[in-house]
């Protein structure tokens, strides 16, 4: 009998460590395929790879998304000042 809890102990033992080494090795590469993208990103347009340069990048592409869906809404003046806002901070960031 005691051969037998032994064995499930052992058998338990091994599923999880499994499953620990298996999270591990996921969210180690998350992660570096993460920073790559990152750099990669930042490379190609010529920026920093730091986190405020990703900020203001996020915040650009967001006033263009403005501009287009007030483009969408046929608000004229307002597609005009968002494409110019987004315009700025993007030429600010990308240089």
């Amino acid at each position: 009998m005691e051969d037998f809890f032994t064995w499930i102990g052992r058998t338990l033992g091994e599923i999880i460590r499994f499953v620990v080494d298996l999270l591990t090795g996921f969210f180690a590469n998350i992660g570096d395929s993460a920073r790559g993208f990152l750099h990669g990103l930042s490379s190609s347009l010529g920026i920093p790879p730091s986190l405020l340069s990703l900020v203001v990048l996020v915040i650009g592409l967001w006033m263009l998304w403005k501009a287009f869906r007030a483009l969408m809404r046929r608000a004229i003046v307002a597609t005009l000042v968002w494409l110019l806002l987004g315009a700025m901070v993007l030429s600010w960031l990308i240089y």
